[in-house]
């Protein structure tokens, strides 16, 4: 993409961060104090898919486009375009109406376009994966997208329910958690990987053919669904095979930064400190993601996992916040698409310490929450560090419309 292009569409992304924190400031500030003029579960709907749509798969689309255009290949790239535009718009759309109306007719009607575009985003993309040198970034690519596709039939699920109003709990929760997890440990996490192994592979080459970490994880990945419905009775050699899923995905892991390790890569390549200091950030929540995983396979832990919602919270905050949305960003500054400066890194600092500290105040809030002890102000700290989550993003996004007019 031309220089100009990029940094409108990473300014856009970082624009839907800037909106997903908004939102999260808006809730905690109804959960802390007193603010009746929206209702908190329709802000809740229109936090969680406009964060997956309008930031996480946004930014997604336009990594994978500018990774793909930047092989030199004879394509053409107006319809990636429409594309990214079609998202943003639909994504908007989702956000404006599930604050409206909750699930209503246009916030479905919203969601289903949403689904539409990734399908349509899936088919164009799919035959030009070839084109990539990194055989291994292939085959990450290729599952992030069958994995996006998997992720819909628990969207479709949810909007027939309600649309039909005809809601049954268990039925409701396994379809949430069967969005979830090929969302965040399907398309997420394999897309993300994909870019990752596409930018290691141009500088090693024994990047291109390391394939056991993915062999690992992607044969378990649809099992490891299993996980996120331990809370159903299920027969023993199903909890077996989740366990199994699980073990395979932390082998995955491990298998990952071992080599990462082995090769020096953080020493080796030209990064700036600060960001290998987030590379060994997300290695670290990532680490904990698959360690929280394997624990869950543990009864006691499952049935306290499942059994509190602030536990659940700190957990998909984890990932969404503290792998993938550090990683969206680190990968925008390696790759140049945003010029790192001094407010880069007072904006990246003042968002990390936020994430961090959220963790650590949604941590102590669920261990508390086991036994049913309240935490003096809690609500109100949470608060406070989302707001210094939102002063972060959006430091950065004043400083990408700075660049953006020094470019013109």
């Amino acid at each position: 993409m031309a220089k100009n292009k990029a940094t409108k569409w990473i300014t856009i992304s970082f624009i839907s961060l800037f909106i997903v924190a908004t939102l999260g400031v808006i809730m905690r500030y109804k959960i802390a104090f007193s603010f009746p003029f929206l209702n908190q579960k329709n802000i809740q709907h229109a936090h969680s898919h406009f964060a997956f749509a309008g930031w996480i798969s946004q930014t997604l689309f336009f990594f994978l486009t500018h990774s793909l255009r930047s092989l030199n290949t004879d394509k053409k790239f107006r319809y990636y375009n429409y594309l990214l535009w079609a998202n943003w718009i639909t994504s908007l759309g989702m956000l404006i109406f599930f604050m409206l109306q909750g699930y209503g007719f246009y916030s479905i009607f919203f969601s289903s376009l949403s689904i539409l575009i990734s399908f349509v985003f899936a088919i164009i993309f799919w035959p030009d994966i070839k084109y990539y040198q990194n055989l291994i970034s292939r085959q990450w690519f290729k599952w992030a997208l069958v994995f996006m596709l998997l992720s819909s039939l628990g969207t479709l699920s949810l909007t027939l329910m309600m649309a039909t109003k005809n809601i049954h709990q268990h039925t409701y929760l396994a379809s949430v958690y069967w969005y979830l997890h090929f969302q965040y440990n399907g398309w997420f996490f394999f897309a993300c990987m994909g870019l990752l192994y596409d930018y290691l592979g141009r500088k090693y080459a024994h990047f291109a053919t390391k394939d056991l970490a993915f062999r690992l994880i992607a044969y378990s990945c649809v099992p490891a669904y299993g996980l996120s419905i331990l809370w159903m009775q299920l027969p023993i050699w199903l909890e077996i095979v989740f366990a199994l899923a699980a073990l395979a995905q932390a082998l995955g892991w491990s298998n990952i930064l071992y080599h990462a390790y082995k090769h020096k890569v953080l020493k080796e390549f030209d990064f700036i400190q600060p960001l290998k200091w987030l590379l060994f950030i997300i290695a670290i929540a990532g680490s904990i993601k698959f360690a929280l995983q394997l624990g869950s396979t543990i009864p006691a832990v499952s049935q306290l996992a499942f059994g509190f919602r602030s536990i659940v919270i700190a957990y998909l905050h984890l990932v969404l916040l503290a792998f993938i949305s550090l990683f969206l960003i680190t990968y925008a500054y390696m790759t140049k698409l945003s010029i790192f400066n001094k407010y880069s890194f007072a904006s990246i600092t003042i968002f990390v310490v936020g994430v961090l500290l959220n963790e650590l105040l949604l941590g102590i809030q669920g261990i508390a929450s086991i036994g049913y002890i309240v935490i003096p102000f809690i609500n109100e700290l949470l608060f406070a560090v989302s707001l210094l989550m939102l002063s972060g993003v959006g430091i950065i996004v004043m400083s990408l419309f700075t660049l953006s007019n020094k470019t013109k």
